[in-house]
């Protein structure tokens, strides 16, 4: 059964739970709530608490979610009803995705919210596992603060399932001290507009050649098996002007288009030098390689700024945009179609997306999804949250520069670094959108990570063979 097939059988079984309901005279006891359950006015079925399920806080920032959630219930104290809770699930996104589908498919679990990966808004949207919110909100102007890229992943098929949360961009991380050593002088480094050419040419000056995992690499990035490497591949592949999906989620692409990216993708491991550990590395990985020592390069996500501060000195590393293309992750807050409580649900949303909100999510080191949040005059996050979230012994006056500044570097260097990641962000682009994500991820990093080991790749026929894959994935086969 298909997605779409799933998702019209759920809403039909609704309809006839709704309508037994009605028959008996007992509706007030249904708590399975319809495509319309929860609209402004009617009357809550079930009591709090408002139950949250999301991935597990990457950042080290002391959870700046549950210290969200824990400002909501201080701001409700006197509402039961209202109270939230915060259930973070283990694993990988891959893992998350999984226990998430079979929880709200099976009802096994009954969360009010989820905090989606912005590639699954589709999937769970055609599925009916999610509902649309009602226009006069998804229509608000508030709308129109959030950055439109960012914005744009809440849509499916015309109609908005959900508001953005924290984003993602990809960033290039560099080693300023082992470039300086190799006399490539700082104007010479990474700034706005470097080009991969210009890397690949420090990294001829550098004269690396790596055949080791411990030996000194120009760059290192995320090539395991895993989400990570479709993140690699897709920025790669939009470098070469390579679309896999038309808006709607049809398959585009072709196997002259397919080999163009994949020349791409290996052209970046070749003349990039890369670690030869990134083939089975992911974030954390990647990230140690580069702060030991072993990539004077390295490409990841925005939190990495802030990690970084606790493993290095502030003169030994700087980041800036990546070369190119770099995709858009994320993850936006949705309202389960079944949840008894979407009404509150919903104002729980509007509150952790708010524009203080937003920038408590910035301090402790996740990207923002409003574009106020980046401008000149910012609303300061919720006092409460802000002192949560500074280490033991750091004054407000040292907050106003940011919790997510690195040890050692002031002001001056957080506020460039806010408006490079303001910038990445608009221009940012996005992994296909289509309701089979899981399938088309997996059958990618498949074909993608075994042209990577070969010793001798085929461009043309892993093309040919993807392909024939890919046609088949987004035509839900």
């Amino acid at each position: 059964m298909t997605h779409a097939e799933r998702g019209t059988a759920r809403r039909r079984a609704r309809a006839a739970v709704a309508l037994g309901c009605l028959l008996a005279l007992v509706s007030a006891a249904c708590t399975g709530g319809g495509e319309g359950s929860g609209k402004s006015g009617e009357k809550e079925t079930a009591a709090g608490p408002i139950v949250v399920a999301s991935g597990l806080d990457v950042t080290g920032s002391g959870s700046v979610r549950q210290q969200l959630i824990e400002e909501w219930n201080r701001r409700h104290a006197g509402s039961k009803d209202r109270q939230a809770k915060l259930v973070e699930l283990p694993g990988a996104a891959d893992q998350q995705r999984s226990q998430l589908l079979g929880a709200l498919q099976s009802g096994s679990a009954r969360y009010d919210v989820v905090n989606l990966d912005i590639t699954w808004i589709p999937e769970f949207a055609e599925a009916g596992l999610i509902s649309p919110l009602p226009v006069a909100e998804s229509g608000a102007d508030d709308d129109a603060d959030f950055i439109r890229q960012v914005h744009a992943t809440t849509v499916w098929k015309g109609r908005t399932y959900a508001r953005p949360f924290n984003t993602d961009v990809g960033l290039l991380y560099y080693r300023p001290d082992l470039l300086t050593d190799a006399d490539i002088e700082p104007d010479k480094q990474p700034n706005a507009n470097w080009t991969w050419d210009q890397l690949y040419s420090s990294v001829r000056t550098l004269g690396l050649n790596p055949v080791r995992p411990h030996e000194r690499a120009g760059w290192t990035t995320q090539l395991k098996q895993y989400e990570g490497l479709t993140v690699n591949t897709v920025e790669a592949f939009a470098d070469a002007g390579v679309h896999l999906t038309d808006s709607e989620g049809r398959y585009s692409s072709s196997p002259g288009e397919l080999k163009k990216g994949l020349d791409s993708l290996l052209d970046r491991v070749g003349r990039g030098r890369v670690q030869p550990a990134a083939l089975t590395s992911d974030e954390t990985a990647s990230l140690t390689d580069f702060a030991e020592g072993r990539a004077v390069f390295l490409r990841h996500w925005p939190y990495a700024y802030g990690a970084l501060g606790n493993l290095m000195k502030a003169d030994e590393y700087a980041v800036n945009r990546l070369p190119g293309k770099a995709v858009l992750g994320g993850q936006n807050l949705a309202v389960t179609a079944d949840s008894p409580r979407a009404e509150n649900a919903r104002a729980l949303i509007t509150f952790l997306t708010s524009r203080e909100s937003e920038r408590c999510l910035l301090d402790a080191g996740f990207a923002a999804t409003r574009a106020s949040v980046y401008g000149s005059a910012p609303k300061p996050c919720w006092p409460r949250v802000a002192a949560a979230l500074r280490p033991a012994g750091d004054s407000p006056k040292a907050a106003a520069t940011g919790e997510g500044t690195p040890k050692g570097q002031g002001p001056e260097a957080r506020n460039a670094y806010i408006r490079l990641l303001g910038a990445a962000l608009t221009e940012a682009v996005q992994r296909p959108r289509t309701p089979y994500y899981g399938a088309f991820t997996q059958v990618l990093q498949s074909h993608v990570h075994a042209l990577l080991a070969a010793e001798r790749p085929d461009t043309a026929a892993a093309a040919d063979h993807l392909d024939h894959a890919l046609r088949d994935v987004f035509a839900g086969r």
